[in-house]
């Protein structure tokens, strides 16, 4: 038996890089998943086929809608019977000096980070103490905890992550319930539009201690283990992996 066997898992932002991955290992654990995206369809139907359809769903939902995540969580009930693991992915980054930034788009990237990780749980939230052995798990990032220039918007969207875990980690534990933030850095991705397909500017400054960048699969295996039987002792926790770039708590 596979460790996530008969689980049900979902990955918001599955469509590419650690979406995709995570999406993929947590299916090669067994478990089915509901690989979600806003808007990039053939990426995420083509996550769905490597997975196979008896394993996977494909969920085209705004995170920042709470109508649209709702029916989204009726739907994988509807289709598997319960929900076990829930992974905060989806996020938009881009750089913006503070002097220029504009408030929607400030508002824009918190409501996709914070805003999109509280009506998943909440709204998964009954299925998740059904489980027995729920987990959610908040995609952070390095900057949250370095900080970096012209990263505002993001910097303060997940590093706000970081406050919600381990809020959660207090409210949900009595319902054995983890809640964990995995933090990449210096991951080495396809960019997407929200950052003009560019790398951001403090990659160029910035060296790990390994010699390379991360890959998505190193974050993927993070996430497996927290949500396998390994990990039911680990709540509340950042757990960083950046080669070594950033050694602090």
């Amino acid at each position: 038996m596979q460790e996530l066997d008969g689980k049900v898992a979902l990955v918001t932002g599955a469509g590419r890089n650690i979406g995709r991955a995570i999406a993929l290992s947590l299916a090669a654990g067994g478990a089915s998943i509901i690989v979600n995206t806003r808007a990039s369809r053939d990426e995420v139907e083509a996550v769905a086929d490597e997975i196979g359809s008896d394993r996977a769903m494909v969920a085209m939902a705004d995170v920042t809608d709470r109508a649209a995540v709702d029916a989204m969580i009726a739907a994988t009930l509807a289709r598997f019977g319960r929900l076990d693991i829930v992974v905060n992915n989806a996020a938009v980054r881009g750089e913006r000096a503070f002097d220029t930034l504009d408030f929607a788009t400030w508002k824009t990237v918190l409501a996709i980070c914070l805003d999109g990780a509280f009506h998943c749980v909440q709204a998964a939230l009954p299925a998740l103490k059904a489980s027995g052995a729920g987990t959610i798990i908040n995609i952070g990032g390095l900057t949250a905890h370095t900080g970096a220039a012209d990263r505002p918007h993001v910097v303060t969207a997940k590093a706000g992550l970081v406050g919600l875990t381990r809020a959660l980690a207090h409210d949900l534990g009595p319902h054995a319930i983890t809640v964990n933030n995995v933090s990449p850095g210096l991951m080495d991705t396809v960019r997407g539009a929200s950052t003009g397909h560019q790398q951001p500017r403090h990659h160029a400054t910035q060296s790990t201690l390994l010699g390379r960048r991360g890959v998505p699969d190193d974050i993927a295996a993070i996430c497996r283990f927290l949500a396998g039987p390994g990990g039911r002792y680990v709540t509340g926790q950042v757990l960083h992996a950046n080669g070594g770039v950033y050694l602090g708590g």
